[in-house]
């Protein structure tokens, strides 16, 4: 219900629903709309790093000082805090920014990533003396109804909380949370979710019977591994829409979502439910994706010429690969959305066969009929489907080029004999 800013000043500005005092006397808040930006006055003197907003509260990573120096930031938190969202010990609203005091000035812990759900809030930080940087912990608090807190249990939370079932020694780098789930990515590609499964994809392996909703009070692993490790290679970020996730991996170049479908948000042409990593589409076939040429200026002199032609060798290697780049991505692309009709899945590299993995061979024959040999009654079903659906297409087409071609005979004589 609001939106946040941060100026290149460290300035916040606040519009939409921003909270206000009830009245002058009285603790309690209430909420009155801005249609303009107005600023936050109460962080005056110090530098707004990052901000973060649920429903109806805001969670801020303020310079303890007048700048920003790298680990000294302090959180604060303010607005609705019904579930205790705000980290602070109660239910109490608050009108103006306070300081969650396990994240203080003089905290043994920095904190550097700030994600806010509905109404339950996520922290990373690391240890700001410890003999290993790359240790980090995620902390969560406010509503976990749906396990969106991630520590076992659905039961609410007034103060931080580490997520104790995450992994020590992976570092976390990025932390997003949908309405009532949350999701982190470590810097080797592992990416971990929790919370509401309704539409979600965390409970990939779970069997709901009953009255279970699907909904996951521990982090699970979602990325699958290939003979490299993770299949998220250099991940940059992970965001949470209200029910669906989107990691940017590969340094930028490729995107995997899954969670809800619906109107196409996932991106990968369909609009069902993924309850498993599926590719983005991205980038598009009709985008022309190449670098321009970097321009070098050297002096006139023979060391600078030999210089200059060791640059243009390399300029054209690397516009080369690129283009090879290019050229393996629509391929791969081409290949998912075949593999996705044809099989009704996202493709892995699992998928590829044995065979082509170890030694580049590929005997198509042998390994259409192993993959028959191995398929279940399903699946065996769908391929059935799938080809049926497909020589139907192609018998179609025969048809309705061979009407048109009578048509076409049949025209000229009818014109001859007028």
């Amino acid at each position: 219900m609001m939106s946040l800013a941060i100026d290149d000043h460290g300035a916040l500005w606040m519009w939409g629903n921003c909270p206000q005092q009830r009245n002058k006397t009285g603790s309690s808040i209430s909420f009155e709309s801005s249609f303009i930006p107005i600023p936050v006055r109460d962080f005056h003197g110090h530098s707004v790093v990052k901000v973060a907003c649920g429903s109806e509260h805001v969670v801020a990573l303020v310079s303890a000082g007048e700048t920003y120096k790298g680990e000294d930031l302090v959180c604060y938190s303010w607005g609705n805090n019904n579930h205790g969202q705000l980290g602070l010990g109660d239910r109490e609203s608050r009108v103006h920014p306070e300081i969650v005091e396990m994240f203080n000035q003089d905290s043994s812990w920095d904190v550097y990533e700030v994600a806010c759900g509905a109404y339950h809030t996520a922290l990373l930080t690391r240890k700001r003396t410890t003999i290993d940087p790359l240790e980090s912990v995620c902390w969560t608090f406010g509503l976990g109804d749906n396990g969106q807190l991630g520590h076992g249990t659905t039961q609410s939370v007034l103060k931080p909380e580490p997520v104790k079932e995450l992994p020590g020694q992976a570092y976390l780098i990025s932390v997003d949370c949908g309405l009532f789930h949350t999701s982190v990515v470590s810097s080797v590609g592992d990416v971990w979710s929790w919370g509401m499964e309704k539409g979600l994809g965390l409970c990939p392996d779970a069997s709901f019977t009953g009255t279970d909703a699907g909904d996951a009070s521990s982090p699970l692993l979602m990325s699958g591994y290939g003979v490299d490790g993770p299949i998220f290679h250099n991940p940059i970020q992970v965001a949470c829409g209200a029910a669906h996730t989107v990691l940017v991996a590969n340094d930028g170049y490729k995107l995997w979502s899954w969670g809800r479908g619906t109107s196409g948000v996932l991106g990968n042409g369909k609009t069902i439910n993924c309850f498993a990593p599926s590719f983005v589409l991205w980038p598009p076939l009709t985008e022309d994706f190449n670098q321009p040429e970097p321009k070098t200026v050297v002096e006139e002199s023979n060391g600078s010429k030999a210089v200059a032609e060791t640059d243009k060798r390399l300029s054209l290697a690397m516009e080369e690969i690129e283009l090879l780049q290019s050229k393996l991505s629509i391929m791969e692309q081409y290949g998912g959305m075949l593999h996705g009709l044809v099989f009704g899945r996202p493709f892995t590299y699992q998928d590829i066969p044995i065979s082509l993995q170890n030694s580049g061979n590929f005997d198509i024959a042998k390994q259409w009929e192993s993959m028959l040999e191995s398929a279940d009654h399903s699946k065996l079903l769908r391929l059935e489907l799938f080809y049926r659906d497909m020589r139907a297409t192609i018998k179609d087409k025969i048809m309705k080029r061979r009407i048109q071609e009578i048509i076409k005979e049949c025209l000229p004589s009818s014109t001859s004999e007028k």
